[in-house]
């Protein structure tokens, strides 16, 4: 008979589970939305590359990194029956040590804000504060299948563009950049949507009222297309009233273009939703690029 030895339990947490609690993946969004903001505020890049490098930094593996930390601590029950291999529910990162270094990163998001100037250190507080707010009791608002992605579109999208344009010209950016960076990031609202299919069973199970819970997968994934949709073509009319047709040209090709990736993502919204987050998604974030050259040649 073979004798049973426990396994002792882990003290310190693995370095690639650290990495992995901050998500790399996840860092794109918002740095190409501060890229975005950079680009459209006009400013000359000359003498502004240590600032500029600074905010992507900030944005990407700190901030974001940051509310990923957060947000697997809280959700580490959810984790525990959606996705019992993530660093936290493994053990792999043991204790509180995923608390504490989501701790560490919120005061080291603050710290390099503070080097962005009042712009900077203003838009990192708000993103602190809204990644724990999403995350954590008393809020969560990520049970609200309306708050919570609403409020990860805003800091994903539209928080690092506003930052981005502020930082480079040192004050607060003209009205179409905060216009444009908004629209955004309410279409982004219904990216997060989809993004929320793969933890569907988990949510209904916890109490989580993603929309995909309370209204269904296929309504869900309608909604979430109309409300990705409708502010590109907003935009595509603000575009064209700013006198830039081929940049609202460019943009509506790649609306066209999504609305076919939609249809596909339509005939099994659960199934196909990660294939649109790889194809619709990377034709949404293109067109924000280009509205920031429009903008950068308008202003």
């Amino acid at each position: 008979m073979t004798e049973y030895i426990p396994i002792e339990p882990r003290r310190l947490p693995e370095p690639m589970a650290m990495l992995r609690l901050l998500k790399p993946i996840t860092w794109f969004p918002p740095m190409w939305a501060f890229l975005c903001g950079i680009v459209s505020s006009g400013a000359s890049f000359s003498g502004h590359w240590g600032l500029i490098l600074l905010g992507l930094i900030l944005t990407g593996p700190i901030v974001c990194g940051m509310s990923q930390a957060a947000n697997d601590w809280c959700d580490r029950h959810v984790d525990t029956i959606n996705e019992p291999d993530r660093p936290i529910p493994s053990g792999r990162i043991p204790g509180k040590w995923g608390l504490w270094i989501a701790c560490a990163m919120s005061v080291l998001s603050l710290l390099v804000g503070y080097q962005l100037g009042p712009w900077g250190l203003l838009a990192t507080v708000f993103g602190v504060l809204a990644a724990w707010a999403y995350s954590a009791e008393p809020l969560r608002l990520k049970t609200s299948g309306w708050w919570g992605p609403g409020l990860v579109g805003l800091c994903y999208e539209g928080l690092p563009w506003f930052t981005g344009a502020a930082v480079l010209s040192a004050g607060a950016p003209d009205w179409r950049i905060i216009l444009l960076a908004g629209l955004y990031a309410l279409g982004a609202h219904g990216i997060m949507t989809l993004n929320d299919f793969k933890a569907t069973e988990g949510d209904r199970q916890l109490g989580i009222n993603s929309l995909p819970v309370t209204l269904g997968s296929d309504r869900a994934a309608r909604l979430a297309c109309w409300i990705m949709g409708v502010p590109q073509g907003a935009i595509i009319a603000l575009l064209i009233l700013w006198d830039r047709p081929v940049f609202a040209a460019i943009i509506a090709a790649l609306l066209a273009a999504q609305f076919w990736a939609m249809r596909v993502m339509l005939t099994d919204p659960k199934a196909r939703a990660p294939w649109y987050n790889a194809t619709g998604v990377s034709m949404y974030v293109s067109g924000m690029m280009i509205s920031a050259i429009a903008l950068r040649g308008l202003l």
